[in-house]
């Protein structure tokens, strides 16, 4: 400790490196104010220019030791607040409070408390550190100032008050004696998202363990009974929060605090209009509060009928049918009591006719026939109408309950909804014309890797190969990004790196430098053997054996080739978003080389050949004579890339890998498919595309995990099944796995071309059961592009063996009622089914096969995700598609009966009626003919009647 008396911002400097937090305060305490006041300017000057990134290093942080020296010398609440808030000054309040007050109290410093309001200010709104909060507080109560009434204020007060201490007095208690309650306490009611923080969890004292039933409202409670707070602002403040909405889990405090209120009826009728507009709208749990609270109000002579029948009828149209079945129940009720008025709220139930469930509709039109008999002809009559939208025999049903004649029941049937026209695919993005416009898209590719971005940046760096000066700037700017000592996401990121130093003349590729640095010699080694064998992945490579491997193998050809053979442009950069490139400017491109005279290089070449459209004209390339037009001409001719075989392949595991994988659901079986080559059409990296061996059990978290969906796709966009293959593993975690991302990769399959068979197959029907619904929501997309898409008839290999289901049970629709055409189909099922191996069933009916195996009672697959995106898939207006899915699969899933058969079957009801579907499916017809009254066997029975009659 300094003897040293006088302050100076040495002397605090030193003190505050070593942490003597004590020598600085009594430093400060024995100068007199003037001298403090004085010493002001340095203490500004020497943080000002001190090291922003010093109060990181854990070994000498002087930030606290700083911190007093402001509080101990600055003039102003102002200058303090400025200081305080610098960069160099983070972590300044992990100190005790009280050393800063015994300054600030020696001061006799009349702006603390205006200190810390200013500091309380600055607190940010969501992700609130204890320490900023607790000193800006402990200021404010030492200047007796008023808190400021701030988001992030507030929810730290929220946070530090629900902390678990084991010594610390009861919530209960501290909330009470709180100086800040009637200040803060509303906002917590009034800012959005605050409700979560109040809906924390607590370590219980008891136990000792942790208790996830928020404190809040109980206490809240509590505090109004013993009159601490107002019953009444409290009770209005919470029906306030609850009609203003906000998340859900945000919602539960409030919603458990108008519980434990435990309103009277006299509280509850006048918040009338707060739960009429509850009830259609809130989520489900304050919605169920909302309804029994009016019930409440109602059944004690005090809801107006019209106020009823206003609510009920957008009641009615909710999708949570607890709900909605209690709303016709009340309504039930209400006839019974004010029967005069019958017509009145028949009407009203009537319009859960509209709801999406089959058993809702029939329960509304249970609850008219009831009470049919006291109606008016008019009435029925419009009953009826109304009814004529109902499925199956539910409209000759109402007629005959209501005494209306069948022909005014009308029988409606709902026209299909027309599936709009396939647009186009995007043409390409024009080229990088500049650098600044290249560094642009370079950065974007640090984040956010795309094969269109990725195939730009490579394009541009051809293309602007002189403007060396402004691309040695470029290299500066990203050297540190593509280093190998930073973690990158893919091989390809490094060797782009790599391109940038030999564009810029900083490379080791230039003349005898070429391959001389240990990256240099990978790079070169992996480019090497891919010209030489096609080969991308294995001991001898750096690059991933992958189709997305391709991508990394250009990257790196681009290190290589731009010192070595540059070009002035790449032969391989699409015509067309989803990689596709037109034959007619791949023929202009090689016609430009040869009038040029230069090569083009090899995987360039070859990577371009795999995007020509296999049906392109093949007189484009009938003037071209170097080497690389005679193999473009040779390529168009043959059609291209031979299509490989694609056999389905079934995985199995033992009873000893049950056991889950990180926390996933264990999987016992996964279905897959391999590749076997039927020719290369002379392209090397071809055996290497078209080949794919999968072992006879699944592997999990395995490398060939991750696929980057248009980088995968763009490689060989005339070859969806290709595709579809590699990615299978990533696409069928998502189902069986619960992962979540990848699905976006089937609307991209969709755009692109080419025969789809077991692998395409089993891509839709994994992402249509995949756990999270935006992975979902792209299978959706990807059906309906399917759906609108023109048939493409292919024969793949006789050895795929997917179910599929008898030829009864793939009922085909009426013309009249198609909407569109079917998608391309796929293999044959088994021999076993009665059709030959080798014929062509139809691609919708091969994924009903395909969910008909996969889902089942003990499958991982779960039939429940799949109903909801088939029935998005139908109100998109695909319902032929859909059906000839339904078709395939329920013969298979019916002697299963697995969780959500009963809600497939209300969807195929839907479906086929829509559809004008007529069929005999004898598995439906044993469900249909049981006796008993279970969901399962009414649904059946609904369907069998719609497919029969």
């Amino acid at each position: 400790m300094t003897t040293d008396r006088t302050i100076s911002w040495q002397a605090l400097d030193g003190l505050a490196r070593a942490r003597d937090l004590d020598g600085i305060t009594t430093l400060l305490l024995a100068a007199p104010e003037a001298e403090r006041r004085a010493a002001a300017k340095q203490v500004e000057a020497g943080i000002r220019a001190a090291d922003p990134d010093l109060w990181w290093r854990a070994d000498c942080s002087p930030t606290s030791g700083w911190a007093l020296a402001v509080i101990g010398c600055v003039p102003t609440a102002a200058k303090a607040a400025a200081l305080l808030g610098r960069r160099s000054l983070q972590m300044w309040n992990r100190m005790d409070p009280r050393l800063f007050l015994t300054i600030a109290r020696a001061r006799e410093l009349p702006w603390i408390g205006d200190l810390g309001v200013r500091l309380a200010e600055r607190l940010a709104a969501r992700d609130v550190w204890f320490e900023d909060w607790r000193f800006a507080a402990a200021l404010i109560r030492a200047g007796a100032a008023e808190p400021p009434v701030t988001e992030g204020f507030v929810r730290g007060w929220l946070n530090q008050l629900q902390r678990s201490h084991r010594t610390a007095p009861p919530l209960h208690q501290r909330m009470r004696d709180d100086p800040f309650l009637d200040r803060l306490l509303p906002a917590v009611f009034e800012i959005d998202g605050l409700g979560a923080d109040a809906g924390t969890g607590h370590l219980s004292p008891k136990t000792g363990k942790w208790d996830a039933t928020p404190r809040f409202p109980t206490v809240v409670a509590d505090l109004v009974a013993e009159g601490r707070l107002d019953r009444a602002r409290v009770l209005d403040s919470t029906m306030d929060r609850l009609v203003r909405g906000d998340r859900p889990n945000a919602l539960r405090p409030f919603l458990m605090l108008h519980d434990a209120l435990n309103p009277a009826v006299d509280e509850m009728a006048r918040h009338v209009p707060g739960y009429t507009r509850l009830l259609p709208d809130a989520p489900s749990t304050v919605a169920v509060m909302a309804q029994r609270s009016l019930r409440a109000v109602d059944e004690a002579g005090r809801l107006e009928l019209e106020t009823l029948l206003e609510v009920s009828a957008a009641t009615l149209l909710r999708t949570e049918k607890t709900l909605v079945k209690s709303q016709l129940s009340w309504l039930e009720r209400v006839v019974r009591r004010v029967p005069s008025r019958a017509g009145e709220i028949l009407e009203t139930a009537a319009t859960a006719f509209g709801h999406p469930a089959l058993d809702i509709q029939e329960r509304a039109l249970n609850v008219i026939g009831k009470h049919a008999d006291g109606l008016s002809p008019a009435t029925a009559a419009r009953l009826a109408a109304a009814a004529g939208m109902l499925p199956g025999d539910l409209p000759v049903r109402c007629a005959e309950l209501l005494g209306a004649p069948p022909s005014v029941a009308g029988l409606r049937t709902a026209g299909p909804v027309a599936l709009p026209a396939l647009a186009p695919v995007a043409e390409f993005p024009p080229p990088i014309t500049d650098v600044a416009e290249l560094v642009e898209e370079i950065v974007l590719l640090m984040t956010e890797e795309t094969g269109v971005r990725w195939e730009r940046v490579l394009a541009g760096l051809v293309s602007l190969r002189s403007a060396r000066g402004e691309l040695e700037a470029l290299l500066g700017r990203f050297e540190h990004q593509f280093s190998e000592t930073v973690w990158v996401p893919q091989q390809r990121t490094t060797f782009l790196g790599e391109a940038i130093r030999s564009l810029a003349g900083d490379g080791e590729f230039a003349g005898a430098g070429l391959a001389q640095s240990g990256l240099g010699r990978r790079i070169f080694s992996a480019v090497k053997i891919v010209w030489e064998s096609g080969r991308r992945g294995g001991r001898d490579s750096a690059l991933k054996a992958t189709p997305e491997g391709v991508l990394a193998a250009r990257v790196a050809e681009v290190s290589v080739q731009l010192a070595r053979s540059p070009v002035p442009l790449l032969l391989a950069t699409p015509t067309r978003v989803n990689g596709s490139l037109d034959a007619a400017v791949l023929a202009q491109r090689l016609a430009r080389a040869e009038a040029e005279g230069w090569e083009p290089w090899p995987l360039d070449l070859e990577q371009a050949l795999l995007r020509v459209p296999r049906q392109s004209d093949p007189s484009v390339a009938d003037r071209l004579t170097s080497p690389a037009g005679k193999q473009f001409a040779a390529c168009l001719a043959g059609g291209g890339l031979p299509d490989p075989v694609s056999t389905r392949l079934e995985q199995r595991v033992g009873a000893k890998s049950l056991e889950p994988v990180y926390g996933r659901p264990a999987v016992t079986s996964r279905v897959l498919v391999t590749l076997e080559p039927s020719g290369t059409g002379g392209l090397r990296m071809a055996e290497q595309l078209v080949t794919l061996y999968r072992q006879p059990t699944p592997r999990f978290l395995s490398s060939d995990f991750f696929v980057e969906t248009d980088i995968l796709t763009m490689v060989l966009p005339h070859h969806r099944e290709v595709s579809a293959a590699w990615a299978l593993v990533r696409l069928a975690g998502l189902a069986d796995q619960d992962f979540r991302g990848g699905g976006e990769l089937l609307p991209l399959l969709a755009e692109c071309d080419g025969p789809v068979g077991p692998a395409v197959t089993l891509a839709l029907a994994y992402v249509l059961a995949a756990r999270h619904e935006a992975d979902r929501v792209a299978g959706v997309d990807a059906f309906l592009t399917f759906a609108a898409s023109p048939a493409t008839a292919v024969t793949v290999s006789p050895a795929f063996t997917a179910t599929s289901p008898p030829a009864s049970a793939v009922a085909s629709p009426p013309a009249s009622a198609v909407t569109s055409p079917p998608a391309s189909a796929v293999t044959s099922p088994p021999a076993s089914t009665g059709v030959a191996p080798g014929s062509a069933v139809s691609f919708f009916a091969a994924v009903g096969a395909e969910l008909g195996r996969l889902c089942g009672p003990d499958s991982l697959i779960k039939l429940t995700r799949v109903v909801p995106a088939l029935t998005d898939a139908h109100r998109a207006g695909a319902s032929a598609a859909v059906w000839e899915v339904l078709a395939a699969a329920l013969p298979l899933l019916l002697p299963k009966a697995p969780r959500g058969l009963p809600d497939l079957l209300e969807l195929s009801t839907q479906v086929a009626r829509t559809a004008g579907a007529r069929a005999e499916l004898p598995e439906l017809a044993t469900v249909a003919g049981r006796s008993g009254s279970s969901r399962l066997v009414k649904e059946a029975k609904r369907l069998h009647t719609v497919l029969t009659n």
